[in-house]
């Protein structure tokens, strides 16, 4: 369950006649991960209680602070963990120019523990098949996602075409966030930006589809060799 992710507020709109600030950024990452890591340990104690009472949004502001500190492009979230009870993940959205960040940020995080654990990408959620998003009066169950996928041998990766039985009653924004939420939450940020090259929304279900886990462990074979085609877009 995501707890919060940045998002940069202000208690009123700027005005569009202001030139937008000149945000740092730091010449070193490692020396900028360091100052997080610092930053964090002092943090601690507060994102602790605020979690523990249910209200991380009183950490919002400072932990916010912490990161654009680190780079003013990087986006984190609070969420629960796999290994431990909390994940804390800082994410550059697999924009290249701020790899050296993350990688310096993830080099410098501390042992993970019973309570804390560290990604410098969103992770995949264990069993997608389990979560079922709100969009309004609309509850979208991942478990009745199907994939038809193509894969492309040479270069390993696949194009897909997602559907849902649902997607008829949503509009087109909410039918495009439903198109890709449930690729992100099956594969995990990196693995979905490093296989998916062309993503499409079906129609209607197209012969061939295949559940999310069916599509993860397709996917996930692609780095051992070629795979077979399972499907094609419409």
């Amino acid at each position: 369950m995501r707890l919060f992710r940045r998002k940069s507020t202000a208690a009123d709109p700027p005005d569009p006649r202001t030139a937008w600030p000149e945000q740092h950024v730091p010449d070193d990452p490692a020396a900028a991960a360091a100052t997080f890591w610092q930053g964090w340990y002092d943090l601690l104690p507060m994102v602790s209680a605020a979690l523990g009472e249910g209200e991380p949004h009183r950490v919002e502001h400072e932990l916010c602070e912490l990161v654009e500190a680190l780079h003013p492009r990087l986006h984190f979230s609070l969420e629960r963990g796999h290994r431990a009870v909390y994940a804390l993940v800082v994410t550059g959205q697999e924009d290249p120019e701020l790899r050296p960040f993350t990688d310096a940020w993830r080099v410098a995080a501390p042992p993970e523990d019973a309570i804390w654990e560290y990604h410098d990408s969103v992770p995949p959620v264990p069993d997608p098949t389990e979560v079922t998003v709100n969009l309004g009066e609309q509850r979208i169950a991942l478990a009745d996602v199907r994939v038809v996928a193509q894969v492309d041998e040479d270069e390993h990766v696949v194009d897909v075409a997602v559907f849902h039985p649902g997607f008829g009653n949503l509009d087109d924004a909410a039918r495009q966030t439903m198109t890709f939420l449930p690729l992100d939450a099956t594969l995990g940020e990196r693995l979905a930006a490093e296989r998916l090259r062309r993503v499409e929304t079906a129609a209607a279900e197209p012969a061939g589809a295949i559940t999310l886990l069916e599509f993860r462990e397709l996917v996930r074979g692609l780095g051992n060799g070629p795979s077979e085609n399972v499907g094609a877009p419409d």
